[in-house]
């Protein structure tokens, strides 16, 4: 299995902070769903997690997905399939526990930021890297102002922010999303 299939995104809700640092929960953006489902099956992935705690939320996105699996279905058929990819969980753990049961094997969870630490990997690195490896992965992005500390500590790596040729370094997750696949898994010319 490639490692595209293997991949999973999830985009953490909770625990993110917030402007003035503190940890919160966000609220899912439906421009998030469509965007980061496209973007993920556009790269091959294995699925792609909402994940927030709050049940009415999950709730949202699982209605969100319905709607164009049924009704909507036939009128577009490229953004049904992106949102067969689209999941719910509570929780990052949840979210592993589900990647865990899928394939037999626990993920290896890589965390983004777009705050610059002194431990990062590489994209080109990561893509090395698990190239060889047959592990799942689970690619964490987080919304807010970035994820919390605690998402770090659970994650086994820890990437580079994506940079421009310029100082200003507020992507919106959408973007980023698609930008670090691309990275990842990219056809070379």
């Amino acid at each position: 299995m490639s490692l595209a299939a293997r991949t999973y995104v999830a985009l953490l809700h909770h625990p993110v902070y917030n402007r003035e640092g503190r940890v919160v929960t966000t609220a899912v953006t439906n421009l998030d769903v469509h965007d980061i489902a496209r973007s993920s099956r556009t790269y091959g992935l294995g699925g792609y997690f909402v994940v927030t705690p709050v049940q009415l939320q999950r709730e949202l996105v699982s209605e969100i997905v319905a709607h164009w699996q049924g009704s909507r279905a036939q009128a577009d058929q490229p953004r049904r399939q992106a949102l067969e990819l689209v999941e719910v969980a509570p929780s990052l753990e949840a979210t592993i526990e589900q990647i865990s049961a899928n394939h037999g094997a626990d993920p290896l969870v890589a965390a983004t930021a777009a705050r610059q630490a002194a431990d990062t990997t590489s994209w080109r690195r990561l893509r090395e890297t698990c190239g060889a490896d047959q592990r799942p992965m689970v690619l964490v992005f987080g919304t807010g102002w970035g994820l919390a500390d605690q998402v770090f500590d659970r994650a086994q790596i820890r990437l580079e922010p994506i940079w421009g040729p310029t100082d200003y370094n507020h992507l919106s997750v959408r973007s980023a999303v698609a930008i670090a696949l691309d990275r990842l898994f990219g056809r070379e010319k």
